[in-house]
Parts: structure tokens; C-alpha cells; sequence
């Protein structure tokens, strides 16, 4: 674990990643209105981009931070699992919608879901062993992409069907954040503390964890 402070470039590179998370996680809701090509979707071709761009901006967060091998191994696990889970999930999803069946639900509901995301804690993982114990930023500014975490995290936990893993993850990240509180790991704080809290409100008002769109909410 690094403990030089990250050259300017590197928290840019963190800014990066996080925005990209924050976008990309919710294209197949915001681009669902660019309609359909052929059998699929818009949001499904453009969607291939997204482990390219949230990776690669983690990747450069890593390499401008001078992460440790032990960081990036991590980040090569957490990579892989987030690209095959996203993979499983596209392919999946984007049959479902014209094909339903309980086949592609299980890929695309669970098994993809499960894989996506927990590669994206893994990824999450290997920032915070690179960069948490850095001095932290000295302006609020990443507060409104952090929350963005938190609001991403949350709502992909809840329609991804993966409540429970996600309220686990938020709750180490949290605890995590409060241990590496005096450096940059304070972060952590503001984009999982209210993820945990949201994700066990919305398990207690609801006593389980319906996805919105079968509230029809979305």
C-alpha cells in the first residue's frame, strides 16, 4: 500500500472513474428511450463501452497512484469479474427483452448481476489499498460524485437483485472508510455509509427487496 501522496493526475484519473461508474451503470435506463435496431437495443450497443471506459480510468487511477503488485492483482481479479459479468449480463438482458425466458433471466438477473458487481467492489477494492491511506482532497468538490456512488450503488443493488451482497460490501467499504478516515479513505464514507443506509431503509419499508421497476417505478 502506497502511502506517497497521488500526483494531481491520479486523483483526476479517480474523478474519472467515478463519473464513468456513475453514468454507465444506468445506460440501459437513460438510453432505454433511443428505442430499438434490428432485434436489440441502442443502450445495449453502447453499453459494450462500459468496462473499457470504468477500467481503464481505474487502471490509470492505479498506475498514476504507483500502485503495489498487491493492488493491481486485485484489480486484474476484480477486471476480469467485472468484465465477464457485465458480458453475461448484456448478452442476457438484450435476449430477454425480446426473447423472455427463465434461462436468460438466471444470466441476466443473477448470474450476471452477482459477477458485475462484485467485480466492481474488487475494482473499488484495489483503489482504496492504492490510494486510502493519501492525504485526502483538500476541497469538497468530490462530495457530489461520491453521493453519485452511493445513489449508483444503491440502485444497482435494489434492480440488480443483489441486495443483500451489496449491503455487505457497503458496510465494509464504510468501515474501511471510517478506519482510513484522516486520509483520502475518508471518501469511502460518502459514497457507502449512505448506500448502507438506503439499501436497509428500502429492506425494512418494503420487508424484502422488490426491484423498482415491478413497483413501477421505472
Amino acid at each position: 500500500m502506497t502511502t506517497a501522496p497521488p500526483a494531481a493526475h491520479a486523483w483526476r484519473w479517480l474523478v474519472a472513474t467515478a463519473v464513468l461508474y456513475n453514468l454507465t451503470h444506468h445506460l440501459g435506463f437513460a438510453l432505454a428511450p433511443l428505442g430499438a435496431v434490428g432485434h436489440t437495443r441502442w443502450a445495449d450497443w453502447i453499453d459494450i463501452l462500459t468496462p473499457y471506459t470504468v477500467l481503464l480510468a481505474a487502471a490509470g487511477a492505479l498506475r498514476a497512484a504507483g500502485a503495489r503488485p498487491r493492488a493491481w492483482a486485485l484489480y486484474l481479479i476484480g477486471a476480469i469479474t467485472y468484465t465477464e459479468g457485465h458480458g453475461i449480463h448484456l448478452a442476457a438482458n438484450s435476449v430477454h427483452n425480446t426473447d423472455p425466458g427463465p434461462t436468460a433471466h438466471l444470466w441476466d438477473e443473477t448470474v450476471g448481476h452477482y459477477l458485475w458487481y462484485a467485480g466492481a467492489a474488487l475494482v473499488f477494492a484495489a483503489l482504496a489499498a492504492a490510494l486510502a491511506r493519501t492525504p485526502p482532497p483538500r476541497t469538497p468538490l468530490h462530495l457530489p460524485l461520491t453521493l453519485g456512488v452511493a445513489v449508483t450503488w444503491t440502485t444497482n443493488s435494489i434492480e440488480g437483485t443483489t441486495a443483500f451482497m451489496g449491503i455487505a460490501i457497503a458496510a465494509a467499504f464504510t468501515a474501511y472508510g471510517w478506519h482510513t478516515r484522516h486520509h483520502l479513505g475518508r471518501i469511502l464514507l460518502p459514497a457507502f455509509a449512505p448506500a448502507l443506509i438506503m439499501l436497509t431503509a428500502y429492506g425494512i419499508w418494503h420487508q424484502g427487496f422488490p426491484q423498482p421497476s415491478e413497483l413501477g417505478w421505472i
